[in-house]
């Protein structure tokens, strides 16, 4: 028998209804042993997440003022979940519990983490399954990181013991065993963890999407579903803006080459986006796989004569950044030309001081700043090495008039990034992604 792992995000349990769709799910395949949920997510627009409630009570006994309306709001949506699928439990033992530990000064990560821990009380309880804390196998060293060997060892001890079992999603326990949570979306990495710990045959992800898109749909209109990906693609995609999965999660289970399938709770027959590793037979070469990116970028364009025979003119430059505390996005250069593409939320307030101190430092010719731009970046697994590729992206974005700003291609070969003024983002993406479908 295969063991797959099931990741539910808050959209896919953030009501009854959504509890019915998952125990289908989970029923339709006794393949599917480990189940690790997250907290109930919003039902509507208007709605709340749990989490940010329970942050928000936290913040409440901090500042001293009184937070039962807010608990009264959780309380709700748990009473009602636990009443309307007719789950023989009490379910304000668990609230009382977990309110009481609040109004006592717990920390923000214990707040934080008793939606995911509440549900997968409920939902262990609906499944007829083990309820195992994450607390009690998942750990945290003195430094803050992740404890892979004291972790995976508990996993094999107390999850693999279980024909089925619920794991809450999001944290577990530091090194002192107060509860600690991974940062917002850390349920993904929990089910990552999971997965790598039991050496799963399959780790799926359920969402309310079916699977990675080829574009942002509030920019392309209907874009196609990628339908499998490498590691490398998705982390590329992933850090310029797609983030379906949260982009930590794919450590895990990547050395063990364990593939990941996004899923829709609620079109569970999509086939959805299958994440293979980065050498599988299946990974297409040459081929574009998806397109992404960001805004609210500057550049620093740097000049000066001979540059590029100053021994360790770039060693000053980004000394000066780690002494303001900033880092950098991408780094073209040329013979006599450096520049910096840096986030405007790093650097916020810096910028002139950066500046001084790289004329004092460096006594460069010229420096001149580039504000509201974009970054587009163009991925697919050996792309760069198929003839055209580029071509096509050049002449797809010339056509539409974008202007391009700055070019770079990673060392890595599976994307090219252009630079682009933040009002012609969307056409870029738009006009990149035509040439290509």
């Amino acid at each position: 028998m295969k063991i797959v792992v099931t990741k539910f995000g808050g959209s896919s349990l953030a009501d009854s209804n959504q509890f019915k769709k998952v125990k289908g799910i989970i029923d339709s395949d006794a393949n599917r042993k480990y189940i690790i949920p997250s907290a109930p997510g919003k039902r509507t627009n208007k709605d709340y997440k749990i989490t940010d409630l329970l942050y928000l009570c936290n913040a409440h006994v901090k500042n001293g003022i009184p937070f039962d309306d807010v608990f009264k709001l959780i309380s709700q949506r748990y009473t009602e979940i636990v009443s309307e699928l007719n789950i023989d439990m009490d379910i304000a033992y668990y609230l009382e519990k977990v309110k009481k530990n609040i109004e006592n000064g717990a920390s923000s990560d214990y707040a934080a983490s008793r939606g995911e821990y509440l549900n997968g009380v409920i939902l262990a309880k609906y499944l007829n399954a083990e309820f195992i804390d994450a607390a009690e196998v998942i750990f945290f060293d003195k430094s803050g990181c992740f404890d892979e060997k004291k972790s995976y060892e508990k996993i094999k001890e107390k999850v693999l013991s279980c024909n089925k079992a619920v794991i809450p999603g999001f944290y577990g326990s530091s090194f002192n065993g107060d509860v600690k949570t991974f940062s917002r979306g850390g349920s993904d990495v929990t089910g990552s963890i999971i997965s790598a710990g039991v050496n799963a045959d399959l780790y799926e992800n359920w969402t309310d999407v079916s699977g990675f898109l080829m574009a942002d749909p509030r920019i392309v209109e209907n874009p196609k579903t990628i339908s499998k990906i490498s590691y490398k693609e998705l982390r590329e995609l992933s850090y310029m803006g797609a983030t379906v999965l949260h982009e930590e999660a794919i450590f895990p289970v990547k050395d063990s080459g364990i593939p990941i399938n996004i899923k829709n709770t609620n079109k569970p027959s999509d086939p959805g986006t299958l994440i293979l590793s980065d050498t599988h037979k299946e990974i297409n070469l040459g081929t574009i796989t998806g397109i992404a990116g960001k805004k609210n970028f500057t550049v620093i364009a740097i000049e000066k004569a001979l540059l590029n025979s100053e021994v360790g003119f770039c060693r000053k430059i980004l000394s000066i950044l780690e002494m303001y505390g900033v880092s950098f996005e991408h780094m073209p250069s040329g013979v006599d030309s450096v520049s910096l593409v840096i986030e405007d939320c790093k650097l916020d307030g810096k910028c002139d001081k950066i500046i001084e101190e790289i004329k004092k430092q460096c006594n460069p010719d010229s420096i001149e700043i580039h504000p509201n731009m974009a970054l587009v970046a163009t991925v697919g697994t050996g792309m760069a090495k198929t003839k055209g590729i580029a071509n096509k992206i050049f002449t797809a974005l010339s056509k539409e008039n974008v202007n391009i700003r700055m070019i770079d291609q990673g060392s890595s070969e599976i994307n090219v990034i252009v630079g682009v003024e933040t009002v012609d983002f969307e056409k870029a993406v738009k006009s990149i992604y035509n040439a290509f479908n």
